[in-house]
């Protein structure tokens, strides 16, 4: 990092960082998405998921590790984004353009409600009891109060899983009628050793934009801070950075 210090203060070198960054995330979604298409469903929606999550988990950690100011609370603040991004943005543009296409669109009543259940819930523990709970002077959980939270979420998500791949499977795939209506316009599925490639290329993938992320992160804060914008502007960058590739599957797949 000391050899690169004088590059990051010229800005088209952050310039150049971002735009590779941009790439690598791009490059990771593309690369599972083909994985995903291996496994099928509903198993390639945990490919994307996963990969999703280590790419934005990888930046939150890489700015957290910066100890400056605020930085504490960045993780909070993304996960607040994406969720609000997701709930808000994504989910009503894709109906708004499937809408605007089809004119109608179908779903399964019983996935959407299991997965929004537990969206609420995960949301509840991570969000909301922190700003309620007394135990600590600020917004907070005592170490207990943590452990509990994490040991939850951790139950709750693990338990969603088994119902989605396992026990209720057939809630999370399309009804009979939408199979054989585009059993004809899915594309065929990748060879193992384009599989393998992918794998490999997915992993390249991650940890160049982990490496990108942590150059990036004195950059990103100078800039937030230049502007005089609050802390949460980076919490929300992440989680518009991450979500814009899959955003923009969902509106394409709609």
């Amino acid at each position: 990092m000391d050899i690169l210090a004088p590059l990051l203060n010229q800005t088209w070198f952050i310039v150049l960082m971002a735009i590779t960054l941009i790439g690598a995330v791009l490059s990771a979604v593309h690369h599972a998405e083909v994985i995903a298409h291996k496994t099928g469903e509903p198993y390639e929606i945990l490919v994307l998921a996963i990969s999703v999550t280590i790419i934005e988990a990888s930046l939150i950690i890489a700015m957290m590790f910066a100890s400056h100011e605020g930085s504490e609370f960045i993780a909070r603040d993304a996960v607040f984004a994406t969720v609000m991004i997701v709930m808000n943005g994504v989910i009503g543009l894709c109906i708004f353009m499937r809408g605007f296409k089809h004119h109608e669109m179908s779903f399964r009543n019983e996935g959407t409600n299991s997965a929004l259940a537990v969206l609420t819930a995960l949301a509840t523990f991570i969000l909301v009891m922190p700003m309620v709970t007394v135990s600590t002077p600020g917004p907070d959980f005592t170490k207990e109060q943590l452990a509990f939270a994490g040991i939850a979420s951790f139950a709750l998500y693990g338990a969603f899983i088994f119902f989605q791949t396992v026990s209720h499977r057939d809630y999370y795939l399309p009804k009979a009628e939408d199979q054989k209506t585009n059993s004809d316009t899915h594309a065929e599925k990748p060879s193992n050793l384009k599989t393998a490639t992918s794998l490999l290329l997915l992993l390249i993938s991650l940890a160049a934009g982990v490496g990108l992320a942590e150059a990036l992160n004195p950059a990103i804060e100078a800039g937030v801070k230049a502007a005089g914008a609050p802390k949460t502007v980076v919490g929300i960058a992440i989680a518009m950075l991450v979500l814009l590739p899959e955003g923009f599957a969902a509106v394409r797949a709609v």
